[in-house]
């Protein structure tokens, strides 16, 4: 590494203002600062010492989300494999690379290394394709305004490939996150400075652009002319009772044996990651606990209504939580520390927010059962108000203390 040390240092100059390659400093930024620390240090006081930076922090996220990847893998693959297995004439209608591949090694829904390998085969070319056109983006907006390339979009590339179908055509996903860095971040003056969450907004965007590809059947098995719900599909359109004769358990869809999007499935594993967050406080408990209490409070007084013509409107708090991207949102998108609010009382006010306007969403409105992508961009959007209308309290409760001990303001 000291060799790499000394080439950084000695090609420095000509990417230093002045140089040569100048304009290009970004780039050479980029690779110093991803082998090594910034040398950058403060000369004078004040000094904040905190051994998290930008850089760690999103490391500490993207670290998070290993094990809701590696249960997209083996959950994608897993599906797949068990409807290939249960329906041979399948097989013979398969074609193109990732067929090839595992004609070598046979659909085994019981074979552990089947189901990653199956599942690796659909999730590695979304990720990188993401990867590659949004790396691309954000390089070209650093060079274009000579800003640094910052380390966000590892964030934001990952948590975008976990929100989409397995079944997403390549191009599509390419058009999704160019639309999320540039439209939902890029626009706005880059990391830490967007309003909404990138991740989201390309996520949305491919929903409402293209909602064949992102919503029904047909998207959430990878086998090519199968179509099988999701279980917040089958709860919306007959009730929790007809998700149980499938004979999906609870505690199947907690660990995530159902299908959906690559990252959502998995309760137990986004806990996983979740913790880890919470540990390290990179997510606020604030948010993920208002989040919560707010789907649980609506979702109970829903049920208290109840209905004669909507089935979702039985449908338990614990269910909610299993089902959909509910637990994925909770913890790695509405934690979003950019996006969300930033007081402590406004974090918990935008959990409740999240929480009660998912399942208005999904219970409410018959035709998006879904409703956590929804919700947190509407937050998203009411963030800064919330925040303003806390500071302002505390500054009338201030106010008001002030005077009542007879002190002139």
């Amino acid at each position: 590494m000291k060799v790499l040390r000394n080439l950084l240092d000695r090609i420095e100059p000509l990417f230093a203002h002045g140089g040569k390659y100048h304009k290009y400093y970004g780039l050479f930024e980029m690779v110093d600062t991803l082998f090594y620390s910034p040398p950058n240090r403060t000369i004078g006081a004040p000094h904040v010492r905190d051994a998290l930076d930008l850089k760690r922090v999103m490391g500490y996220v993207w670290m998070a989300t290993f094990p809701v990847m590696f249960m997209a893998c083996y959950n994608t693959g897993y599906q797949a494999n068990l409807v290939l297995q249960e329906n041979p004439a399948l097989v013979a209608n398969l074609e193109g690379w990732r067929h090839a591949i595992m004609s070598w090694f046979g659909y085994h829904a019981d074979s552990f290394f089947n189901n990653v390998f199956h599942g690796f085969l659909y999730f590695l070319p979304i990720y990188m394709t993401t990867f590659i056109v949004g790396g691309i983006a954000e390089v070209v907006f650093a060079l274009v305004r000579g800003h640094e390339v910052n380390e966000g979009f590892f964030v934001t590339s990952i948590l975008y490939t976990l929100t989409l179908p397995p079944t997403t055509p390549l191009w599509m996903v390419g058009l999704g996150i160019l639309f999320g860095v540039i439209l939902g971040k890029e626009v706005f003056g880059g990391t830490g400075k967007n309003f909404i969450n990138p991740a989201l907004a390309g996520r949305a965007f491919l929903f409402f652009a293209y909602p064949a590809y992102m919503s029904g059947d047909a998207v959430w098995v990878a086998v090519d002319g199968y179509s099988g719900a999701t279980p917040l599909g089958i709860a919306a359109a007959s009730g929790i009772e007809a998700v149980k004769a499938t004979g999906l358990s609870w505690w199947d869809a907690f660990v995530g044996f159902e299908p959906g999007s690559l990252g959502e499935t998995s309760t137990l594993a986004i806990f996983i990651g979740g913790a880890f967050l919470l540990y390290t406080r990179i997510a606020n408990w604030r948010i993920v606990s208002g989040v919560f209490i707010g789907m649980v409070l609506m979702s109970t007084l829903l049920n208290l209504i109840g209905s004669s013509t909507n089935p979702m409107f039985a449908v338990s708090w614990y269910w909610h939580l299993v089902m959909g991207g509910f637990a994925f949102g909770m913890i790695f998108m509405a934690t979003d520390p950019v996006t969300a609010a930033h007081t402590d009382t406004g974090r918990f006010w935008f959990g409740i927010l999240i929480g009660v306007m998912v399942i208005l969403i999904r219970v409410v409105n018959p035709a998006f059962p879904e409703g956590m992508m929804l919700a947190i961009l509407f937050a998203n959007m009411i963030a800064p108000l919330m925040d303003y209308a806390v500071m302002k309290a505390n500054i009338k409760r201030r106010l008001s203390r002030e005077q009542s001990k007879g002190l002139k303001v």
